[in-house]
């Protein structure tokens, strides 16, 4: 199997050759590349997101006016002398599209002013050698990345502490920059001007953007708009009907462009009233770092009417003293009169019923509005009043004409979900059970928090359920609050409400830094623990206001001991489309570096029964602790399993590939005749429908071979019936049938087989081929490449989407129809030095000088040698060479390989230098240390100039 990095590497490479032949068409050299010259690639097909322009490139789309250098991942790595744009182009009827152009940019490197430059890591021009150079770069390099330490406590060593994440923490891939608007009446619009004030609270990730919006004296919007830096309209939602005060929503696929001005802080967002009189409120998108550690909030409001006045409050405690921070936005407060004056005079006030508890006077500008400060010494009343939602904060200038603003503090509110997933593997003495715990939890204005809690698999009964803070010792747990009382034993379930939740609790809560803990007879310390953590908001149509599905590993067949728990959100829409969310906990770092360097697990959604012939779809590959999406493509028969409550979701990694954790999934609906619009279609098995046309318009379907692949299916493609081909989100994998190594003396190759099958010595009257599988309808059916297989017969199991792996032997087991599969047993080596020749192989062997002669029985069992096909050359098995590139040449650096028709490339293994002057010479694949003997150095720069090689 290649590697998911290959996989990686045949796209990037094949969008690379396939835009650089392009250019080369056009320069009349169109005979070097007539067609894509990797055999396994994804064919050109339309953009992948509605209605946004862009390129596609090596699996990825990049926004209009985008630069990158070219990934081709390993061995080839980074082209950095090579850059690819986005342009900009004209189609017909003036549609804007997307065509990638590369060029070499070695050629534009500035020539360097000293005698003997050096060419820096990641770098492609020669820079000169400066004893600053290195540490500034490794600075620029983090500036992009958050980073974080760990705070300092005595906690006991004894302790499991990984799953404590403070508040400053990010997920692994999930980069997030927060932004704010304060929305007020547009005193200069068309529309009535408005009295209503709103705070909008907007979170980026990647090229997403969530926002919550809360609103005070205004009717419910009818929609939201973004305004981009020239006035126009850039993005509009429209709001669903209800009657909340709370606007959540999701732009998604922001443009680069877009992205930039958000950045910029030239992003303006409007809403507007449909109903009666129609108002509108404006307020631009500005960063602001009081946003990162806020846990109160107010929204300030004028009790005059259509007076364009309003502001916000961003509060927050101190982490050890009673001390209230708190910065205030404010908008329309000053008049245009009193600009001309440098400063204006403002009167803050801390207030409870009427009553003012505290008082601030300063002078804010009147170009920039906003104050910061802090009220010390905060005492149990101002605290137990904070806790309710019944302080006010009020503001108001001074002076003959006063204008004043109000509004109560509550606790920060938005769209996220306050949640917990409970799991052995974060308990405070680690293990693994199997069980796993699932929360949610609403917070109110009046500091009520509703919760309920759900706790399965696990093997002795619940004797503790407690709400704690991080332990500081063995001998003592903090504990805030016991939900023992309100579970129920035979349900495993607890609901209720948690009244009196201090001010501190509140601010700790919406910090991440409080845990639920279970205990058990057999471990009374803890058997289960989970962070209670913000989910962000999806704006996917999962019910987070119900229970989620619990995920556990006692919950798979057979019961996984597994130190991992997790739940899920599932729902099916009107469209028959089935909505997920997914958060996993608890996989120790052993298990995630096993799981792969890129993937961290993948989910899939399934059948239950007693049958050997369940089927499974997969839903997603997924980074880190989370997985979401939408399943378009579901066959009738899956929809009406998810009605009966017979369907499970189920997360598998690569040590556990038939299934890490799993839960029941009920979701009842009415998709008797499958998703809306579906033709049936008979596809692998039969059982999956799907519409042709509703795959054309989903963003994640693949283009291969002229035909619609729907994501999560598998294929055999017609170049090759013995390569097996899945679909991941718009990318094609296909993989080479790998054949196990049989032990028998007599092998045949069948014309419609791709492995040879041993052959029983018999009479040769009586020897005939083996049967067709479909012969055998008492075979085994294996979900992970969706096909029956014989009796008696063996096979590497296939697994999207990490394909087939070799390390693991399944066999078909007679007449039960059950799959046995076992590990891989190495054979003894009889070398000293054995190698590894490929990353993905599963058993080292001795290099070829020291191979002993192979045996008759190894001989029969050959599959035959097939060729490999790179760019345009055939090679033969066994056959290396150095692969070109477009650009860049002959990449000498890196030797490929024909392994039994599998091409396999490895990057020349460097040695580890020691010396501190390390510099590479042009035409050397390694960097080596710098020579101080000239003579030494001459003596290299005469063959250096014969044998070097151009980027």
């Amino acid at each position: 199997m290649l590697p998911l990095a290959g996989m990686h590497t045949r796209r990037a490479l094949s969008s690379l050759l396939c835009v650089m032949s392009c250019a080369w068409l056009h320069s009349g050299l169109a005979s070097r590349l007539k067609s894509p010259v990797l055999p396994i690639h994804s064919e050109r097909e339309p953009l992948p997101s509605k209605g946004m322009s862009g390129c596609s490139f090596g699996g990825r789309f990049y926004s209009l006016e985008d630069t990158w250098h070219p990934d081709l991942g390993e061995p080839f790595g980074v082209m950095h002398c090579v850059q690819c744009y986005c342009e900009t182009q004209r189609g017909r009827k003036s549609k804007v599209l997307g065509k990638v152009s590369c060029k070499n940019v070695k050629q534009d490197c500035p020539e360097p002013s000293c005698d003997d430059p050096v060419l820096l890591p990641g770098q492609c021009c020669k820079t000169c050698p400066k004893g600053e150079v290195d540490t500034k770069q490794a600075e620029a390099a983090f500036d992009g990345f958050e980073y974080f330490q760990e705070k300092e406590d005595d906690l006991h060593k004894s302790y499991n502490d990984r799953s404590y994440l403070s508040s400053e923490d990010i997920s692994s891939g999930e980069s997030r920059t927060d932004f704010v608007a304060v929305l007020t009446g547009v005193t200069d619009s068309w529309l009535p001007s408005s009295s209503g004030v709103a705070r909008a609270r907007f979170s980026l990730t990647r090229t997403s953007l969530t926002f919550s919006i809360t609103y005070q004296r205004i009717g419910r919007p009818s929609r939201v708009v973004f305004l981009d830096s020239d006035g126009n309209t850039a993005f509009e939602y429209k709001t669903p009907k209800g009657d909340s005060d709370m606007i959540c929503g999701v732009w998604k696929n922001l443009p680069q462009s877009h992205v930039r001005q958000l950045q910029a802080e030239q992003l303006r967002v409007t809403m507007t009233t449909a109903a009666g009189r129609r108002e509108q409120m404006e307020g631009k998108i500005i960063k602001h770092r009081a946003l990162f550690a806020e846990t109160f909030s107010s929204t300030l409001t004028s009790e005059k009417e259509h007076s364009g006045m309003g502001g916000i409050a961003m509060l927050t405690l101190s982490d050890t003293e009673n001390n209230l921070h708190f910065i205030l936005i404010l908008q329309g407060l000053i008049q245009h009169r009193q600009r001309d004056s440098p400063l204006v005079p403002i009167r803050v006030r801390l207030q409870y019923s009427q009553h003012v508890l505290r008082e601030i006077h300063a002078n804010v500008t009147a170009y920039d509005p906003d104050f910061a400060e802090v009220l010390t010494d905060l005492n149990s009343r101002e605290l137990f009043w904070l806790s309710r939602g019944q302080l006010v904060i009020a503001v108001e200038t001074e002076g003959p004409n006063p204008r004043h603003i109000s509004g109560f503090i509550t606790g920060r509110k938005s769209c996220d979900t306050i949640q917990s997933v409970m799991s052995s593997g974060d308990a405070l003495t680690a293990g693994k059970t199997g069980g796993v715990g699932s929360a949610f939890f609403h917070l109110h204005d009046n500091g009520t928090l509703d919760y309920q809690v759900q706790i399965a698999g696990l093997s002795s009964e619940v004797v503790g359920l407690t709400i704690e803070l991080k332990p500081r010792r063995r001998s003592k747990r903090s504990v805030l609050y016991d939900l023992a009382p309100e579970f129920d034993r035979p349900s495993g379930r607890a609901s209720g409400s948690w009244s009196r939740l201090e001010a501190r609790h509140i601010h700790m809560l919406l910090q991440n830094e409080l845990f639920i803990n279970v205990a058990t007879a057999h471990s009374q310390e803890g058997e289960l623990r989970g962070q209670i953590r913000g989910l962000l908001y999806s704006g996917l149509e999962a019910p987070r206001h119900e229970i989620p599905v619990p995920l556990a590993g006692q919950f798979v067949a057979p019961p996984v001991l597994t130190s991992a728990g997790g739940h899920a959100w599932v729902s099916v829409d009107e469209r028959c489309h089935l909505h997920y969310e997914i958060v996993v906990a608890g996989l120790s770092k052993a298990d995630d570096l096993t799981v792969s360097a890129h993937l961290h697990g993948f989910a899939e959604i399934g059948e239950l029964g007693e049958s050997s012939t369940n089927h499974k779809r997969l839903l997603t590959g997924f980074y880190g602790s989370q997985a979401q999406g939408v399943l378009k493509d579901i066959s009738v028969e899956l929809l009406r399993h998810l009605d009966r409550g017979t369907a499970f979701i189920q997360v598998s990694t690569k040590v556990n590939t038939r299934g890490e954790i799993r839960g029941r999934v009920h979701v009842p609906n009415n998709c008797e005749f499958g998703t809306r619009g579906e033709v049936e279609v008979a596809e692998f098995d039969g059982l999956f429908v799907r519409d042709p046309e509703e795959l054309k318009k989903d963003p994640h379907t693949c283009y291969f071979e002229s035909q619609h692949h729907a994501h999560g299916s598998l294929w055999t493609p017609n170049y090759n019936h013995c390569f097996t081909c899945s679909c991941q989100k718009r990318t094609v994998i296909c993989d080479p049938v790998i054949c196990p190594v049989l032990t028998c003396s007599h092998t045949i190759q069948p014309e419609d087989k791709c492995c040879p099958v041993c052959l029983e010595r018999k009479d040769p009257k009586n020897m005939k081929t083996p049967e067709r599988l479909d012969e055998h309808p008492e075979g085994c059916y294996f979900e992970g490449d969706q096909k029956m297989h014989a009796p008696g017969s063996t096979w590497h199991p296939f697994v999207p989407p990490f394909g087939y792996i070799k390390c693991a032997l399944c066999t078909c087991k007679g007449a039960t129809g059950e799959v046995h599969c076992e590990k891989v047993t190495c054979p003894a080596l009889t070398c000293s030095r054995p190698v590894r020749r490929s990353p993905s192989d599963c058993c080292k062997e001795c290099p070829e000088e020291d191979k002993p002669p192979l045996e008759h029985a190894d001989m029969m069992q050959a599959d035959g040698t097939r060729h490999c096909k790179f760019g345009k050359n055939f090679y033969q098995n066994s056959d290396n060479w150095h692969p070109r590139v477009p650009l860049m040449g002959e990449m000498k650096c890196i030797t490929c390989w024909c392994d039994h028709g599998v091409t396999k490339c490895q990057r020349k293994q460097c040695p580890v230098l020691t010396c501190s002057n390390i510099t590479r010479r042009e035409g050397m694949c390694c960097p080596e240390c710098q020579d101080s003997k000239e003579e030494e150095e001459e003596l290299m720069k005469v063959p250096e100039k014969k044998n070097s090689w151009r980027h």
